[in-house]
């Protein structure tokens, strides 16, 4: 049986996905692939798959079901995380970055992979997934369930 509340997440996730793809190619004026597949930028597919996934549960098992609570709760968290924790990761990465490249002495051989500086997300792209989260959701949950 197909469970509607995960495939609602996960068509939040893929068109967050594509959205970055589209407004990546847009801004950098270049096709990449890899924005299919990674995190950070523009829109946040981690904060659509949990804000898609708390709406489909609420819309669902109700509002004041306890597994609504817990999806809220875990899509705080992860908003947090990527908005905060994640972010912080990539700005230390530019630092370290700086610091390779400009190292005027030999690089040690693990130095030679340049650090993911796109990790985690500004309040605004992690605004605008949850948006696009609860919109999805809402969208999946009506075709699922008929509302």
């Amino acid at each position: 049986m197909v469970n509607p509340v995960l495939l609602t997440g996960i068509a939040a996730w893929a068109v967050a996905q594509i959205l970055k793809l589209m407004i990546a190619t847009a801004v950098y004026r270049k096709f990449d692939i890899v924005y299919l597949t990674t995190g950070g930028g523009m829109p946040s597919s981690h904060s659509a798959l949990v804000c898609s996934t708390a709406v489909a549960c609420g819309v669902s098992a109700g509002f004041d079901a306890p597994v609504f609570a817990v999806a809220v709760v875990v899509a705080f968290i992860v908003m947090y995380d990527a908005a905060h924790v994640r972010r912080e990761t990539g700005e230390q990465a530019k630092v370290l970055n700086y610091i390779l490249r400009n190292w005027e002495e030999l690089k040690p051989e693990e130095f030679d992979a340049e650090l993911k500086e796109l990790i985690g997300h500004t309040p605004l792209q992690v605004a605008v997934g949850a948006v696009l989260g609860i919109g999805v959701g809402l969208l999946g949950s009506f075709i699922a369930f008929g509302l």
